[in-house]
């Protein structure tokens, strides 16, 4: 199926905590909690599934521990409500942005607060490793760091494994309670073994077996069974530029002028020849010297756990769906040195920290479950930082619907519930002759193989495969810009005073509707590499097409549009979007597919499947804010939307 996006392997996996309402209705970072009069907790830093029935007693005082102590800076309500302001069209403050200098002389961490840090740090025995200006990074033993952030750590049953954790809140200094946001890294689950600094090969060649669409409904599958009373089309063999240019209402704009980045972890050693290829071979412009840019780490870690060559594929379609969408875009790949949330947000630091690009496009993620609050606190304090800048972060939304099939729960995924990002949903995509846009329904996708003797479809719709990731917050508080949008039944779905929604806005996702990628691929015996062409899909595929539509707006607009919720939303209901709907016909939708059962050719046979549109687990698209596609998708009109 290749849907394809990637998973953020999270440092603590612990079960969300509720977090603070106040805190949250404003976006201000994790509060802190009054201890004793010489103490301050740090909250949700003792996870939840570190409780007294799970406890095997004290860990060793000589163990090892490595973590990070992220800095409050000097104002962090201030930050969180300038950021505010400078997203929303309605204040006087709307696009007054900083430069990454001035942002962090407001509102980064003062040198005083960073050696008082590093003194306390040190006093109680750690050695602290280094310095950003998101935090300070320290190892040393149990013992000393008990003794620096007073609790005790604990081993804990979890599952059939057992875990380092704070048998209680961790805490600092009251002196430096406005000095310290939070701290990760006490807790170790999972533990991330460090294997082999050298990247992998590629993956093994993933080709489409075909009969193949060139547009959809341009080949009819004939001599198989009717779905929905009816033949049915072949799936597509891939969508190019021109085509999702033309779906989208991109115009004549290029997006020229403006710097797209994109985040993944690690780094395909072939994605500059890959790229090229790709373009020329499919209509793209030629990207021209300097076009893309890479800035990666020193080395790679936890390649093994984190499946790095997989990364490769999600970095390719993300680079080639933006520069096929906005051909003149300035593009800046930052690859992390791991998919840990300690390295994910490095990278998202470095664009930040640097200001790389004012549009950044995010294929990866984790469900919210495995989300703690320390960790929202973190990347809720990058993305501010970056909306003062006038940067915009666009996060997939997820490829399993509302998570359940995967998880046992229904959740939403993060960092795409921050209340400071756009998240993306999923649709499927049709395009008609002549590039015309036909319909999209919500992703969401039922299988149905071929029965034996050939004459119908096995237990048709089938069973639900993937879809966009949507639905409700159980910790992430309302925003303001979501409010009288989208409807009730969704907001106070997990509580009465409301939470944040996902997604924001759509584009195209469903694998069976999906984009042609090129990629430099091994083959099935690993001797040799060759470049080759297959059908993608995923949120993956849809966060970079909005990222290069809001390149194209940017465009337009002559300056950075930054946070884009506020806009995006004060939009809602007006023909800019479609408003896409499961049922667009009025009668079910489907495709046919044959794929290779090895995945790249016929020696291991063929399998012949149904694949329903607009099917996704309990989450449905329907007329106005829905909780698959959020506003709707880009329509003509969009992009010129932005033009004053």
């Amino acid at each position: 199926m290749r849907s394809n996006r990637a998973k953020v392997r999270a440092v603590s996996m612990a079960a969300t905590l509720p977090m603070l309402a106040g805190a949250l209705a404003l976006g201000i970072p994790a509060a802190h909690a009054a201890d004793h009069p010489l103490r301050d907790l740090l909250s949700g830093t003792r996870p939840a599934w570190a409780t007294a029935r799970a406890d095997k007693g004290a860990t060793s005082d000589g163990a090892q521990v490595t973590a990070r102590v992220y800095l409050a800076g000097k104002d962090a309500a201030g930050l969180a409500a300038y950021a505010k302001a400078v997203s929303d069209p309605a204040s006087a403050s709307y696009g007054k942005y900083l430069t990454a200098r001035q942002a962090q002389a407001r509102f980064g961490a003062t040198e005083a607060q960073v050696a008082a840090v590093k003194s306390w740090l040190t006093a109680a025995g750690l050695k602290v490793t280094g310095v950003t200006r998101h935090y300070v990074s320290v190892t040393g033993d149990v013992a000393a760091a008990e003794k620096a952030f007073g609790t005790q750590l604990h081993d804990f049953a979890k599952g059939s494994k057992t875990y380092r954790a704070p048998a209680s809140t961790a805490s600092v200094p009251q002196s430096l309670a406005d000095a310290v946001l939070t701290v990760t890294g006490l807790d170790n689950a999972p533990h991330m073994a460090t294997h082999d600094d050298q990247l992998p090969p590629p993956d093994t060649v993933f080709r489409n077996a075909g009969p193949l669409s060139s547009y959809y409904g341009s080949k009819t599958a004939s001599t198989l069974p009717d779905a929905y009373g009816k033949k049915i089309p072949y799936a597509v063999k891939g969508y190019t530029g021109k085509q999702l240019r033309a779906a989208y209402g991109a115009g004549k704009r290029t997006g020229k002028g403006v710097r797209v980045a994109i985040t993944d972890a690690y780094a395909s050693p072939t994605i500059a020849y890959d790229a090229g290829t790709y373009a020329k071979r499919n209509g793209d412009a030629a990207w021209k010297t300097g076009q893309l840019h890479q800035v990666l780490p020193k080395k790679y870690t936890d390649t093994e756990d984190c499946s790095a060559s997989g990364w490769y594929g999600e970095e390719t379609l993300d680079v080639e769906a933006v520069h096929a969408v906005a051909p003149a875009a300035d593009v800046t790949y930052v690859g992390a040195a791991s998919c840990t949330d300690g390295d994910l947000l490095d990278a998202l630091g470095k664009v930040v920290d640097s200001h790389l690009a004012d549009i950044v496009s995010n294929s990866w993620g984790e469900v919210e479950a495995a989300q703690t609050p320390d960790l929202a606190a973190a990347y809720d304090q990058v993305f501010q930082l970056g909306a003062v800048e006038g940067i915009g972060f666009y996060f997939s939304s997820g490829d399993d619907g509302d998570e359940v099939a995967g998880s046992g729960t229904k959740q939403v995924d993060s960092p795409a519930n921050s209340a400071w990002v756009t998240a993306v949903g999923g649709t499927s995509l049709a395009v008609g002759k002549d590039d015309t846009y036909l319909w999209e329904t919500g992703w969401g996708t039922g299988k149905a193989a071929l029965s034996a003797d050939g004459k119908s479809w096995t237990d048709f719709p089938g069973a639900f495969t993937s879809g966009a990731g949507g639905g409700t917050s159980k910790t992430v508080a309302e925003p303001s810009y979501q409010q009288g949008v989208v409807p009730d039944t969704l907001a106070k779905a997990n509580s009465a005073a409301g939470n944040r929604v996902v997604p924001d806005i759509a584009a195209i996702a469903d694998p069976n509707t999906g984009f042609l990628v090129g990629q430099t691929q091994s083959s099935p015996d690993g001797k040799t590499q060759a470049y080759s062409e297959y059908r993608i899909g995923g949120t993956s595929l849809a966060a970079p097409t909005i990222a290069a539509i809001q390149a194209l707006a940017q465009e337009a607009r002559g300056k950075a549009i930054g946070f884009a919720n506020p806009a995006i939303y004060a939009k809602t209901g007006s023909k800019v979007y479609h408003d896409v709907t499961d049922n667009p016909t009025g009668s079910g939708l489907a495709v046919a597919r044959v794929d290779f059962v090895n995945g790249y050719d016929a020696t291991g046979g063929l399998a012949t499947s149904v694949r329903s549109l607009g099917k996704d687990s309990s989450l449905s698209a329907v007329k106005g804010y829905d909780d698959v596609t959020g506003v709707g998708t880009p329509a003509s009109g969009y992009v010129e939307s932005y033009r004053h």
